[in-house]
């Protein structure tokens, strides 16, 4: 009998068989297991759970949440193995992938230790004649986490450690494609000390989705995903007058710049470009390079690096990326590299119809090098998500910056070059949220935030780091004076100052 991955709630595994959804192992191309998919009745158990469990956790010391943060962090390193083993099974990511991804997420909740001084607002005495002010940054309520399949573990620690240090009870909705982690997280956070009912999980589909942002009682909602649904939860989740932050989509750009250093920007475009099978949403996708020089040079010493790259199954760590997700995606990606040869452009290095031994029906693509590609064409214009690399040609960095700037994503972008003129001209005037010099996943550390501009973010506040405290709560400034005994002051109608 097929095992069912159920939901986490109130403390306990919840098996709720009504609705489930085969889970893929996208190397076999095999099922792996089962998702059960939450009803509207399991998701508003889910938020009652969390609801009940808020009085208490929200005036529980940060101290106290930040020592429960420290032991999941410990929790955390003593399971790496199984962590990266549950990643790998499910998304296809090699071992090595899986271990960076879950580094990063350890680091946010390194952050989210520091809950007592993130949180501890601000004080001005004697404001004015025996006045006293300050701020109080409050948890919000019960708030929730929609994450995507393409990091299980790294993104919904983007949000459920700093929200829960914050004093708020969350609901996690993780991908349905790998559901294994986020439930192993949980459980891990829970042995860690956590009360029931601060940490949720529900598994699901769109109705799971919808459910939670219908409900009065969740008050602010993390996105992350594609931009056509991260543009719908935004509209849905503000027009019912929750907070929201929504990240989208990318289309990550590095420039070549006729002085970079080239085979260091090969090594580091390879990892950027194909590795996890580009299904990042920092993947660098477009490489601009400025003079046909560097072009061919790109091109040439791209060309024969990628015969190199290794491509199968995730335990094996000789591998250096493994499958997509699932049969259609593997069909979308090189429907896009046939959409680019259609259009003209020089399919330099094929991915298509790669066939790895012993997992002949896994859903690979091949690492995949495609030249001449210009901005009218549709692969150039859509997120592909796979390990596609494509090469523009432009004749200054003017241009470069240009075609960047004209994109409807901004998420990521960076540049190689050896003219500190160049690179901050570049960083001042590029319109993107993260930008990299010499760096290609200019990814921000736990301490810092991570958000692009135009339609890869919705809302005003990006994740993890600082913005995130801000997401997770409100302000209350409170100014107080208590008035000499036996003083009695005459009524004043002048705004007061």
């Amino acid at each position: 009998m097929t095992q069912i991955v159920g939901h986490f709630i109130d403390g306990e595994v919840v098996e709720d068989s009504s609705r489930t959804q085969d889970v893929f192992d996208p190397a076999l191309g095999e099922v792996a297991t089962q998702v059960a998919l939450a009803s509207k009745d399991t998701v508003e158990m889910a938020i009652a759970s969390a609801q009940k469990a808020f009085p208490e956790w929200r005036n529980t010391p940060p101290l106290k949440r930040a020592r429960i943060m420290f032991r999941f962090k410990e929790l955390l390193e003593e399971n790496r193995d199984k962590i990266c083993h549950l990643l790998g099974k499910e998304h296809g990511k090699i071992l090595h992938d899986a271990a960076g991804e879950l580094q990063r997420g350890i680091e946010n909740v390194e952050y989210a230790c520091g809950a007592p001084e993130l949180l501890k607002g601000e004080y001005s005495k004697n404001a004015g004649p025996n006045v006293d002010s300050w701020s109080e940054l409050q948890s919000i309520g019960v708030v929730a986490g929609i994450t995507p399949f393409n990091f299980p573990a790294m993104v919904p620690m983007w949000m459920f450690p700093l929200a829960i240090v914050c004093g708020n009870c969350f609901i996690l909705k993780p991908s349905e494609r790998n559901p294994s982690a986020p439930l192993f997280l949980a459980q891990l956070l829970q042995q860690a000390g956590l009360p029931k009912g601060v940490l949720n999980v529900v598994n699901g589909d769109k109705q799971a989705v919808d459910a939670i942002l219908e409900d009065k009682r969740v008050k602010a909602v993390s996105f992350v995903g594609s931009t056509p649904i991260a543009e719908h939860i935004y509209t849905k989740a503000t027009a019912s007058g929750k907070r929201c932050q929504a990240l989208g989509g990318a289309k990550n750009h590095a420039i070549i710049m006729p002085d970079a250093d080239m085979d260091n920007a090969v090594n580091q475009l390879l990892g950027a470009a194909f590795g996890s099978s580009g299904e990042r949403c920092m993947a660098l996708s477009v490489v601009v390079a400025v003079g046909d020089k560097a072009a061919d040079a790109l091109i040439e010493k791209m060309t024969a690096a990628m015969q190199s790259l290794k491509v199968g199954v995730f335990d094996n760590t000789d591998n250096d990326f493994g499958p997509v997700i699932t049969k259609q995606h593997q069909q979308k990606v090189m429907g896009y590299i046939d959409s680019a040869e259609a259009d003209g452009a020089n399919i330099v290095v094929d991915g298509r119809n790669l066939i790895v031994e012993g997992y002949e029906n896994g859903y690979f693509v091949g690492a995949t090098l495609i030249d001449n590609v210009k901005a009218e064409m549709d692969s150039y214009k859509a997120e592909i998500f796979g390990p596609v690399l494509q090469v523009m040609r432009v004749e200054s960095m003017e241009q470069a910056m240009q075609l960047i700037n004209d994109h409807e994503y901004g998420n990521g972008t960076c540049i190689f070059t050896r003219d500190g003129e160049a690179a901050r001209y570049f960083s001042d005037n590029i319109e993107v949220g993260m930008v990299g010099i010499n760096v290609p996943l200019p990814v921000p550390v736990a301490y810092h935030s991570f958000g692009g501009w135009k339609r890869s973010l919705f809302g005003d506040l990006s994740a993890y780091g600082p913005d995130g405290v801000k997401f997770y709560t409100k302000r209350k400034t409170i100014t107080q004076r208590w008035p000499s005994s036996g003083v009695r002051e005459g009524a004043s109608f002048a705004f007061p100052s």
